[in-house]
């Protein structure tokens, strides 16, 4: 299992950072039990490794006028691994696309885009999206609200599955 290599206090540092990554330094050792240059350094190779991929602001879309959310499930016609390749390429060049999963099932992909309003999603639908090379089918689903939506992975679910490894 990949986060056993990291060790109790690195995975703290990580399960902090996911709640708040603007804390100081200082602060994020305070939490975790050690001290600064010890938790800057772990910090530092936590990046380096990967564990860390970045530093992100979580936006209110409403707020900035983006009203439609919006998941896609797209059919292709051809699985081949180049196939997918493309699509998965053709997606990240796709601004309203904000999330693109390759599934196990009945639907290939699903992509969850976010759109300023239905006649700006429409337009990508059925300008870009359906014409694109390979895709066999869509179908959509208007969210309408969401109950949850909690980035990351469960820290505490990690922990306890660990503590009955041991």
């Amino acid at each position: 299992m990949a986060g056993t290599r990291l060790d109790p206090i690195d995975r703290k540092i990580l399960a902090e950072l996911q709640t708040d990554g603007r804390m100081t330094n200082v602060e994020l050792a305070k939490r975790v039990g050690i001290s600064a240059p010890p938790c800057l350094r772990r910090v530092r190779t936590l990046e380096e490794a990967g564990y860390i991929k970045g530093y992100h602001a979580e936006v209110d879309a409403r707020e900035l006028g983006f009203e439609v959310q919006v998941f896609a499930m797209v059919g292709l016609q051809s699985q081949a691994e180049a196939d997918l390749s493309a699509f998965e390429e053709q997606c990240r060049s796709w601004p309203l696309v904000r999330e693109c999963h390759m599934l196990n099932g009945e639907v290939d992909f699903v992509l969850k885009c976010v759109a300023p309003d239905l006649s700006s999603f429409q337009s990508f639908l059925t300008s870009q999206l359906l014409t694109t090379e390979n895709v066999g089918s869509v179908k959509t689903s208007l969210v309408i609200r969401g109950a949850k939506d909690e980035p990351g992975v469960p820290f505490d679910v990690l922990e306890e599955r660990l503590s009955k490894s041991e």
